[in-house]
């Protein structure tokens, strides 16, 4: 078992506390979805109660290692102070004299948020300038890391960093549910155990795909990844989004799958388009048939949906990553409205492993329904398919 925060005496004592505040931003730079920053907060008012001062550390967006103002920390400061009615000053940056200055000032039950921690080259590449980390490790005395989302990252704050507090490095609230939830319902599930993925890319979901085919009584795939497993079956996919270079890997993937007689379900009907725009004719076709030239695979069918749903009320568990279709347009959104709304009246232990999907449950005001919603997409797949994590394995093991 790892460390957890209430394992620390945190009174009069200055937590580095690595939280996920990737938050998306709408143009005119507020929050849309404060899920994550929201998530955070029974540790951050746990560390306060307990006498300690918090230091924020977080990052947001790609700004590829140098200051970009837009992606800086100062909505996610904003938002804080007023959902905790406490002056959050954002540090003009993660590390320097200025910053050091406000750490030295900081009292106990105080806030202070370092700026984004990637407009430094060192925070994704720690081995490039190791006085980074070092630096950021002066700031404190103890580490706590709650941000799952980043947690298969090996980057300075999710890693490197908790080397510099032995015995002093725990998990927070929102990373020991994360742990508890997926590493008991997922690595020894009640069965029949089902996964439901979707999304764009088999690339980025093969690795994980095969390694659920060791753990799942039945796989579900949907989404444009899809069409590259139709495409090797031989079934025409039209202009449908799909990766030629991995239609052998996917069926290497779908003979194992039988050799270890694992269904996996693919669409039977699709909804199609003409061209990729809400406004665009549309038709739903049985995928047998194939997709005509000119038109491309949006959302799975009514047959397809209908079958999913009912096959997935036999599940005692079940995993789903992922959108079925283009949810992001309303007229393709009804695949993955439908499987949410499905999901949430089932009596099966239902966890939903980040990403699109989980804003669709938000959306549609289902969040509470789910057994386990993880704040990490990436992380989650990555748990599945290895059973640890970099910013996991880097906390101190409870004595």
């Amino acid at each position: 078992m790892k460390l957890s925060i209430e394992d620390l005496d945190v009174n009069n004592r200055r937590v580095l506390l690595r939280v996920d505040f990737n938050v998306p931003l709408k143009e005119d730079v507020t929050i849309s979805d404060p899920t994550r920053i929201t998530a955070s907060l029974p540790t951050i008012e746990y560390i306060l109660k307990k006498g300690g001062s918090v230091i924020l550390l977080s990052h947001l967006g790609r700004p590829d290692g140098k200051p970009n103002k837009k992606y800086s920390l100062a909505p996610c400061a904003r938002y804080l102070e007023k959902v905790l009615h406490k002056s959050v000053p954002l540090a003009p940056d993660c590390i320097g004299p200025a910053t050091q200055k406000m750490v030295s000032a900081l009292h106990k039950g105080e806030l202070l948020m370092l700026e984004n921690l990637r407009f430094h080259e060192a925070e994704e590449h720690p081995e490039k300038d190791p006085s980074f980390t070092k630096e950021l490790a002066s700031f404190g005395d103890a580490y706590v890391n709650d941000a799952f989302g980043t947690a298969h990252r090996l980057h300075a704050s999710t890693a490197a960093l908790a080397s510099y507090f032995p015995g002093k490095a725990a998990a927070g609230f929102l990373m020991m549910k994360e742990i508890e939830f997926l590493g008991s319902h997922l690595m020894n599930p009640a069965r029949p155990f089902y996964a439901l993925i979707g999304g764009a890319k088999i690339s980025t979901k093969i690795k994980v795909l095969s390694s659920l085919l060791s753990k799942v009584d039945a796989l579900f795939i949907g989404g444009a990844m899809a069409y590259t497993f139709l495409k090797t079956c031989g079934l025409s996919i039209g202009d449908s989004v799909h990766e030629d270079g991995f239609l052998q890997t996917a069926k290497a993937f779908l003979e194992e799958a039988t050799a270890r007689r694992i269904p996996v379900y693919l669409p039977e009907d699709l909804v199609v388009a003409n061209s990729f725009n809400p406004n665009a004719t549309s038709q739903v076709i049985v995928c047998q048939e194939g997709i005509p030239d000119g038109w491309q695979g949006m959302d799975i069918g009514p047959k397809t949906l209908k079958k999913w749903t009912e096959l997935l009320k036999a599940a005692a568990t079940i995993f789903w990553n992922g959108p079925l279709g283009v949810f992001e347009m309303a007229p393709f959104a009804r695949g993955t409205n439908e499987m949410a709304k499905a999901l949430s009246t089932l009596k099966a232990i239902t966890i939903v492993g980040g990403g699109d999907s989980v804003a669709a449950i938000n959306e549609l005001h289902l969040k509470d329904r789910f057994t386990h919603i993880s704040t990490g997409g990436g992380a989650s797949l990555e748990y599945i398919e290895k059973g640890n994590l970099p910013g996991i394995d880097a906390l101190s093991d409870r004595t």
